[in-house]
């Protein structure tokens, strides 16, 4: 982690009540869960880590494969699979995600989706780096809410569905790439550091794509929240 967000790291972890984890590390590890596709008609998808390296991508042939490194053994991610009627629901999540760490702790994880199914994708990540493939995906939605450190999200790729973005930010940097033809419509607010938008046309409190209203399939991103600086850039 960048060392610039260390004394604000430790200033958001007192407020939110996380304990900075100074476990014993050991030798890194390794792991890898998969899923199989089934017949859910739409995947629900739950990711939450306390800290590390989050990478998310498509080309799973199954619903998920996922690869993870570790220096903590107790931290090693739990992944669960349920179905509720037609709607699968998918969780991987670090064990004691309230806990956040400094130090030499190695975590990392690599995700890889299915996009042969509709996906609802939640996110919550407190602190690290975030980058997020996400444009080939079938995308119903995504939350994220995120800590310190830095999100890059990348959206290009062809819209298949409508669908809303929202960012709850914490302390930090993020950055989200948008497909320059699709019909896109953002809103940032709430004690953002800076805002830059390249590709996108100002509407007096919020902005647009050329196209947005003649769109058949349209992102709207919200963007709440404390981030040192968003970049919403449309190419």
């Amino acid at each position: 982690m960048n060392a610039r967000y260390l004394p604000p790291l430790a200033a958001l972890l007192s407020l939110t009540g996380c304990v900075i984890d100074h476990r014993n590390t050991g030798p890194l590890e390794y792991s890898s869960e998969s899923v199989d596709l089934d017949q859910s008609e739409e995947v629900r998808v739950d990711l939450v880590m306390g800290a590390g390296d989050l990478r998310v991508t498509d080309g799973s042939q199954k619903l998920v494969r996922a690869d993870f490194s570790y220096n903590v053994p107790s931290w090693k991610p739990e992944v669960r699979y349920t179905r509720e009627g037609t709607r699968g629901i998918l969780s991987i999540k670090q064990p004691g995600s309230n806990h956040s760490t400094l130090g030499k702790t190695q975590y990392r994880w690599d995700i890889q989706l299915s996009n042969k199914v509709p996906l609802d994708l939640s996110v919550k990540f407190g602190a690290g780096q975030a980058k997020l493939d996400l444009g080939s995906l079938q995308l119903r939605g995504v939350e994220l809410n995120m800590g310190v450190g830095q999100l890059d999200m990348d959206l290009r790729g062809k819209v298949k569905h409508s669908y809303n973005v929202t960012i709850h930010g914490g302390i930090g940097q993020a950055t989200v790439r948008l497909p320059a033809d699709a019909g896109i419509y953002a809103e940032a607010r709430g004690g953002i550091g800076s805002i830059k938008v390249r590709g996108l046309r100002n509407e007096g409190g919020h902005w647009e794509s050329e196209s947005y209203a003649r769109a058949e399939n349209k992102i709207r991103i919200d963007v709440n929240g404390g981030i040192g600086e968003i970049r919403l850039i449309a190419d």
